[in-house]
């Protein structure tokens, strides 16, 4: 479901954001909360002006789709193709726009580091560790 609001919005000439309010960050995942803290740290525009401090539509479909994939083992080509849609959305959006774009880094890194082990426990099967990283 997320994939494919991932490719509608990929096209779409305008895209909400979702404002992340402190009030809500108790709300979010780990990762998505220590992000908008890194923002608030490092952007002080995101504290006055929540068009800086919120997250596209876009972003949140694509954090969604990863974390799914990376959860159920999608394969190799599926992940590709998201590394693809994320580098597409990084072109599209302002740089202004710090929360999606460290949440788009985030995603980048988890599906890359993700796909070396993989390809390395493929490569040598009979490593222990190589079952438990993934």
């Amino acid at each position: 479901m997320s994939m494919e609001n991932v490719r509608a919005l990929l096209n779409a000439k305008y895209m909400h954001n979702i404002p992340i309010f402190p009030e809500f960050i108790q709300f979010l995942d780990d990762d998505v909360a220590s992000l908008t803290a890194l923002t608030l740290i490092v952007n002080p525009e995101c504290r006055e002006n929540s068009y800086h401090g919120s997250i596209t539509q876009l972003t949140l479909s694509l954090y969604l789709t990863t974390q799914c994939q990376l959860k159920l083992g999608h394969s190799l080509t599926s992940l590709t193709q998201t590394l693809d849609y994320i580098e597409v959305t990084r072109r599209k959006l302002q740089v202004q726009l710090t929360l999606n774009h460290l949440t788009l880094k985030l995603m980048e890194r988890k599906l890359v580091t993700y796909i070396n082990r993989r390809q390395c426990c493929n490569q040598n099967p009979t490593r222990d560790d190589c079952l438990e990283s993934l």
